[in-house]
């Protein structure tokens, strides 16, 4: 771990990726990169180039892609993995996180995030405000769990999927790579067809 911190991304993810850096007071300085040529500062906080610049300073900076798009963020951070940059994994000092949970490089645990025991949870995902995940749960790569999605016990989700805002996921539930799921989605049977997924109980659109 380095004492400075890169963020690529400095939009509505970034900030909050940012906004837990700061509480979690283990860096010294950080800093934003953004391919937006007019955002030079965010949450007052210096941008200081584009994106293309994160391999330039790969030895001097710990490194985390605070981008939402799953793919976009899978991109990058193979990228960058691909080079040796040393990635963090961030958790807001409010998050509870069971024994026994075992979390990927470079995700994000945001606050209020309840995460119970013997959890995996892959990296480069997204743990959003206030959601909460049960015991024994697998959440694979490059998975965003949106504010105040629910997931009950043994849940199995694949990668590179997204549960929308206040999707809730019953127990014992496989939901397959690549999955999408609307606000308030409500998910009792595995999901074995990749798509989008909407309404309680779910129904693929």
């Amino acid at each position: 771990m380095k004492n400075k911190l890169l963020i690529i991304g400095a939009s509505g993810h970034g900030k909050v990726v940012a906004d837990i850096a700061l509480k979690m007071k283990k860096w010294q300085r950080i800093v934003f990169l953004d391919d937006d040529e007019n955002v030079t500062t965010s949450m007052g906080i210096e941008v200081i180039g584009k994106s293309n610049m994160a391999l330039e300073l790969i030895n001097e900076y710990d490194i985390i892609v605070g981008v939402g798009n799953n793919a976009t963020r899978e991109m990058i951070q193979t990228q960058l993995e691909v080079r040796g940059a040393s990635i963090p994994v961030l958790i807001h000092p409010s998050a509870v996180v069971g024994e026994q949970v075992e979390i990927g490089i470079g995700t994000v645990i945001m606050a209020g995030t309840i995460i119970n025991c013997c959890t995996k949870i892959g990296k480069g995902s997204i743990i959003n405000t206030g959601s909460t995940i049960d015991h024994d749960n697998c959440i694979e790569d490059y998975v965003h769990i949106s504010p105040g999605a629910h997931l009950a016990g043994a849940v199995s989700i694949g990668k590179g999927s997204w549960l929308g805002i206040g999707s809730v996921v019953s127990n014992n539930v496989n939901i397959t790579d690549g999955s999408k799921f609307g606000a308030g989605a409500v998910v009792v049977r595995d999901i074995t067809v990749p798509g989008t997924y909407v309404g309680v109980p779910v129904r693929r659109v």
